[in-house]
């Protein structure tokens, strides 16, 4: 939710394609800027393969893998971290529901509706009919655990703790990500200051209320550790003998997923355009067919690449890849909600910059004992360094909770001494952004709370991404690196901003003389 606040001011301010991407681009500059929409372009690839992946395999197990036994006994991938078997039929959705997307963008969008639609109304049934076959005893049951291991945790409404509700959340999190495919359709939206903050809290909430009726009610039926976790509502149905709600509820959860393969596909093509038209990555990337309307060679190669991850990698891998892709996103857009907030105010930058950059003066400044009345650019470069000090403090904090908890729970006092010393330091950097002059800028709608409620945010993110293992970091490391090289041979010499530049130079430097 605190993700969402954000996005939906930054809807409110820079209503472009392009979502996170713009407005990295805008308040950060172009590096950030690539680096953003590299990880956003990384972000829908995975997000698109791992939901395709999971149709596959809830489609498999309603036919008790079928399509599994056969392709590992035809064509088996014995290597670490990938798949067992290709999943062609992963493969053949997803090129299916490119060429969908590139060539029928208005037709694939009332398609997605009308899917949406079918998984609204099943989940509702689930909630209902489901509700009807809940026991509240559920939550207080006891596993069997031997003398060294308790596999299904220790029972009870908490079964792993609160360090299990945490470890969970950054893994499966990404159920509510699709808030931020609203972001990137500003400049298709009526009205996208107001509609837009409008769409993104509104989905969240409906997101946020069916899940957690559909996770009640899963675990009041049946208890957690007797889950069937690749196709869970079948498997409830068949518990408790609804032979014929099985099948109902696998047309809902299938349609659920087209639905979200058709959202987590949408937003993708316009990010590429939103890239190649800055002249990041290649132009005929971003190129619009002026029949369809849509950049179909984007959308194409796009959906190749998803279509390709999708069919040699498993489901777990993928998401936490898209984790760590969304949680970073997530983290940049609180960031640059701070840094805006505090910009420079219009009526302040036309009478210019007259503050005294003495180390004392901007020491006061810190408690806003000069008295400012507006944001100038002294300090909004103020905020900003404080913005950049504040994410190290989290990634320390970060990373000293998530190496060292048990030392922490243990109240080791030198972990405990560090961990009080970080938090300190959060809070007093919080402290001193709240006391510098905001930007006199109006805004259709704005974080509240701003810098605490973003602050948090980046924390939260921070802190989840440090829980992801080091092979998730090393595959989104070789990405990144990928993305380096495609910014510094081609982005960085083929810029608007180069281009611009090199023109305003060259103007500078014409020869007049045959005038005279």
């Amino acid at each position: 939710m605190f993700a969402g606040l954000c996005y939906a001011e930054f809807g409110a301010r820079v209503p472009r394609a392009g979502s996170a991407y713009i407005y990295s681009y805008v308040t950060i500059g172009e590096f950030v800027a690539f680096l953003m929409g590299w990880t956003l372009i990384l972000e829908y690839v995975i997000g698109s393969a791992s939901v395709v992946r999971a149709l596959s395999t809830y489609v498999d197990v309603l036919f008790n893998d079928s399509m599994k036994n056969f392709f590992e006994s035809v064509m088996p991938i014995n290597v670490d971290s990938l798949s067992s078997y290709p999943d062609f039929f992963a493969l053949g959705v997803t090129l299916i529901f490119s060429v969908a997307l590139a060539f029928g963008a208005k037709e694939s969008s009332m398609v997605n509706n009308i899917f949406t639609l079918v998984n609204l109304s099943v989940v509702l049934f689930v909630i209902i009919a489901g509700s009807l076959k809940a026991d509240i005893n559920n939550w207080k049951t006891e596993p069997s655990c031997t003398e060294t291991d308790c596999e299904n945790g220790e029972g009870g409404f908490m079964p792993y703790g609160i360090s299990g509700i945490i470890t969970g959340a950054a893994a499966c999190f990404y159920g509510f990500i699709g808030f931020d495919c609203v972001a990137t359709t500003g400049e298709e939206a009526k009205n996208p200051q107001r509609s837009i903050p409008i769409a993104i809290v509104a989905s969240l909430t409906i997101v946020f209320l069916a899940y957690c009726g559909v996770s009640v009610v899963l675990t009041t039926v049946v208890p957690y550790y007797d889950q069937n976790p690749e196709a869970p509502f079948p498997h409830i149905f068949d518990v408790i003998g609804w032979e014929w709600a099985k099948w109902f509820v696998t047309i809902g959860a299938i349609s659920g997923l087209c639905a979200s393969l058709l959202g987590s596909m949408f937003p993708l093509p316009r990010v590429i355009y939103a890239m190649a038209s800055d002249g990041l990555v290649f132009k005929w990337m971003g190129n619009i067919n002026s029949r369809f309307q849509t950049p179909i060679m984007g959308t194409l190669s796009a959906g190749l690449l998803t279509g390709i991850l999708a069919t040699i990698f498993e489901l777990d891998p993928l998401v936490k890849m898209m984790s760590i892709c969304t949680l970073l996103t997530y983290s940049i857009v609180a960031s640059c909600v701070l840094i805006l907030r505090y910009e420079e105010s219009e009526a302040y930058e036309k009478k210019g910059d007259h503050n005294p950059r003495t180390f004392v003066f901007i020491v006061k400044q810190l408690i806003s004992a000069n008295k400012l009345n507006h944001s100038t650019k002294l300090t909004a470069q103020i905020v900003t360094a404080l913005v950049c000090c504040y994410i190290l403090l989290c990634i320390c904090t970060a990373i000293l909770l998530s190496m060292y908890t048990t030392e922490i729970a243990a109240g080791k006092v030198a972990f405990i001494v560090l961990l009080a010393i970080f938090v300190i330091g959060l809070v007093i950097t919080l402290s001193f952004i709240y006391f510098q002059p905001v930007s006199g800028k109006k805004l259709a709608f704005s974080v509240p709370f701003v810098p605490f409620l973003p602050g948090f945010s980046i924390l939260i993110n921070i802190y989840l991404m440090m829980t992801l293992d080091k092979d998730t970091w090393i595959l989104f490391s070789i990405w990144i690196a990928i993305g380096l090289g495609v910014y510094f041979l081609y982005g960085m010499w083929h810029s608007h901003i180069r281009q611009k530049k090199c023109s305003t130079s060259n103007d500078k430097g014409v020869d007049f003389s045959h005038i005279t």
